[in-house]
């Protein structure tokens, strides 16, 4: 051992004693290559999320669903998601984000896998819906852990002029995974089943489980450990170096209506996100039956991973050239409520395979300006608590996940029409981008 100005400093450690030093920013190298093993991260999960929306009309054809009990099933994945997002955030703000993401990684990726199986452990069709809908319970259940583990970590570890590019980037792998959910998967769909997409994809998550785990999250730990026992006579040291955890003010946040404009706004946008997300494969599929699901799965989602990159480049560029937080985050929030809804009341009158699918593109792009406005806004409000408000926030968000998902089926099942569900989503977005407009804030506040 060594003992040298008050401090003692064992030579030897154990690895399970060492912990990270907190309060530092990431290198430039460090950074890309934690925005790097997220964004695949993002790719996977949400192939996971969208794989049951693309096999959904061949698993109702094959076991008998309609468009209710689809709904059912589309959006009892939200039940499970919304559930642990406030005990996502607050685990990573305590514990950190990056012990929290492999492990629960490793649940949903066996649940995807294991799927196909659930579904033939009976021949009753309503016993097989409620093995098929308890399975995504449990699915949104762990994959609500990843968003606010990974924000809480983003805050921490990444500085306010380049927060919004990377957290964009990270986002946007998102729109990747449901590219390639949509392009592979199709091919799979309609070559081997739908069984065998469900397997390709829980595989491929399995995959970067390990590798985050073992290359990125390990590496990182093992450069920054330090020693848990060192004493330091200078107790101010020993607080930077080790900062204190504070409760968050929940009170204090409650009556700010900043924070309850991004609940609604959240709410609002997601709610036209994930009817996109969860129907637009049914919608093709039933209004232009030739089209190749190959194309209309693919397009939107490649144009969104773009427009979610250059809407977090074009934010850190404003706020650079001395534009306020506020606007920015109001600026970009305004294109994606606003661009969504347009897109879908001209929707509701387009009958060309054509304009269908450049309008279904365009209000899907525009939810990728989301990821630099509201979504990124908890880290600007709460920069030490981002983690559990952006749990609460993402909690709410997941509401209309299986509200808005499971209505938009119950009101095609009633009306037949795809207008009737496109127009009410609109005005959901304008009246969330009304209330962030008039409420919303880039200013700390807690």
């Amino acid at each position: 051992m060594a003992i040298k100005d008050d401090v003692y400093i064992p030579l030897v450690t154990k690895r399970s004693d060492l912990k990270p030093v907190e309060g530092k920013h990431w290198t430039r190298a460090e950074r890309k290559q934690w925005a790097a093993g997220l964004f695949t991260g993002c790719a996977v999960l949400y192939a996971c999320r969208t794989v049951t929306p693309l096999c959904v009309a061949a698993m109702a054809k094959e076991m008998g669903w309609d468009k209710t009990q689809s709904g059912s099933v589309l959006s009892s994945f939200f039940w499970g998601y919304t559930m642990t997002q406030f005990l996502g955030g607050y685990l990573a703000d305590r514990i950190g984000g990056d012990v929290i993401l492999p492990i629960v990684a490793v649940f949903w990726s066996m649940i995807t896998f294991w799927t196909p199986q659930l579904a033939h452990l009976s021949t009753d069709k309503y016993l097989t819906i409620q093995f098929i809908v308890l399975s995504r319970v449990f699915l949104g259940m762990f994959q609500g852990f990843h968003y606010p583990s990974f924000s809480s970590i983003i805050s921490r570890k990444v500085s306010e002029q380049e927060r919004s590019f990377t957290y964009s980037f990270i986002c946007s792998g998102s729109h990747l995974g449901t590219l390639l959910c949509g392009s592979i998967g199709s091919i799979l769909l309609e070559t081997f089943g739908w069984q065998s997409v469900f397997y390709f994809v829980g595989l491929c998550s399995i995959v970067w489980m390990l590798c985050m785990r073992y290359l990125v999250i390990e590496r990182h730990r093992r450069k920054y450990a330090q020693p848990p026992s060192v004493s330091v006579s200078d107790n101010t040291i020993l607080a930077e170096k080790f900062p204190e955890k504070k409760a968050v003010p929940w009170l204090m946040l409650f009556v700010k209506p900043a924070f309850w404009s991004l609940l609604v706004g959240h709410f609002c946008e997601n709610n036209a996100f994930y009817i996109l997300l969860s129907w637009l494969p049914t919608y093709f599929h039933e209004n232009f039956p030739d089209a190749k699901g190959w194309v209309f799965n693919v397009v939107p989602w490649v144009v969104t991973m773009f427009s979610s990159v250059f809407s977090g480049w074009l934010a850190d560029h404003m706020l650079s050239k001395g534009w306020s937080v506020t606007f920015v985050r109001k600026f970009m929030e305004s294109i994606a409520l606003c661009g969504t809804a347009s897109a879908l009341v001209f929707l509701s009158y387009t009958s060309t395979y054509g304009s269908a699918l450049v309008l279904m593109a365009i209000a899907v792009m525009c939810c990728g300006f989301h990821n630099s406005g509201i979504l990124v806004n908890p880290q600007d409000i709460a920069p030490t608590h981002a983690g559990s408000v952006f749990g609460i926030m993402n909690m709410a968000g997941a509401v209309p996940g299986f509200v808005g998902v499971y209505m938009a089926g119950h009101i095609l099942e009633a009306t037949k029409s795809w207008s009737a569900v496109f127009n009410q989503t609109a005005g959901v977005c304008m009246f969330g981008w009304l209330v962030y407009m008039i409420f919303g804030t880039g200013k700390q506040i807690v």
